[in-house]
């Protein structure tokens, strides 16, 4: 086993999502270490994926070139106390929500950070990560990170950490916006008298195509809309609705309240 060592510090979904990834990308299972302290994860991990689950933090981590942070933010404090004296020489990549680099800097004692937020279709490849490194990353180390998280999905870099606030609004809270939508497809094809099952694979489907139609269209979607909805139509009736309701602006609000509440618990968390 010629890899170098990854350690994951948390044993979660998104941890399990990056180890699976790894793995199937072909890295051995023995390159791969995971602390965790809730026993019952730690059994899933060996099972699912053959690797290495620690209950604490021991010397075997100062064998590790990159160190995953993938705790909850109120925990990192505590996880990372006991694994300050080995994880310094590493590369630190963070996939928590809230905590600002420099408190990873501080805490891992290593200013080789990677901040990543990723999003829950990474857990089937269909992800996007936002990216910032702090100077002391090098190019190589940039690579690695973009090579780790691969296979969850897409990854976009930054060069502002703060603008990792309007990523968490966006993308990393963005597919609950989708799963309201689809909500409410479901309940409208309900009140015009399509069964649950019925309304769930069209709301589905027209999702689907119409994100793949915008992602390959070299329009914009206010063109593609625009296509959809002829003056005085089944489609203009409804955006005309959408648009008295003031849906847009709703939604706009909407992503600048999660981007607030990211700065707040960036203040919390660690600045």
């Amino acid at each position: 086993m010629n890899e170098p060592l990854i350690a994951f510090i948390g044993g979660g979904h998104m941890a399990g999502a990056l180890i699976g990834g790894l793995r199937r990308a072909g890295r051995d299972a023995g390159a791969i270490v995971v602390v965790e302290p809730a026993a019952a994860q730690r059994e899933r991990l060996q099972r699912e994926f053959g690797v290495a689950a620690l209950a604490a933090a021991d010397a075997r981590l100062a064998r590790a070139a990159t160190v995953v942070w993938a705790v909850k933010p109120q925990s990192f404090a505590a996880a990372a106390a006991p694994c300050a004296a080995h994880v310094a020489g590493a590369l630190q990549v963070s996939v928590m929500a809230g905590v600002r680099s420099d408190a990873v800097a501080r805490a891992s004692g290593s200013d080789r950070v990677v901040r990543a937020m990723p999003n829950t279709p990474a857990l089937i490849g269909h992800g996007i990560a936002g990216l910032y490194a702090r100077p002391a990353v090098g190019a190589a180390e940039r690579a690695a990170v973009e090579a780790l998280l691969a296979p969850t999905g897409a990854t976009l870099w930054l060069e502002r950490e703060s603008d990792l606030d309007a990523v968490t609004a966006l993308s990393g809270s963005g597919p609950a916006y989708v799963y309201y939508l689809l909500e409410a497809l479901v309940e409208a094809a309900g009140a015009m008298g399509l069964d649950a099952a019925q309304g769930k694979r069209l709301a589905l489907a027209t999702l689907e195509g119409a994100t793949a139609l915008a992602a390959a269209a070299s329009e914009e979607p206010a063109v593609l809309r625009a296509q959809v909805t002829s003056r005085g139509g089944t489609t203009h009736a409804a955006i005309g609705v959408l648009e008295d309701a003031g849906v847009k602006p709703a939604f706009v609000r909407a992503l600048l309240a999660a981007q607030a509440r990211a700065r707040e618990l960036g203040d919390e968390f660690g600045a």
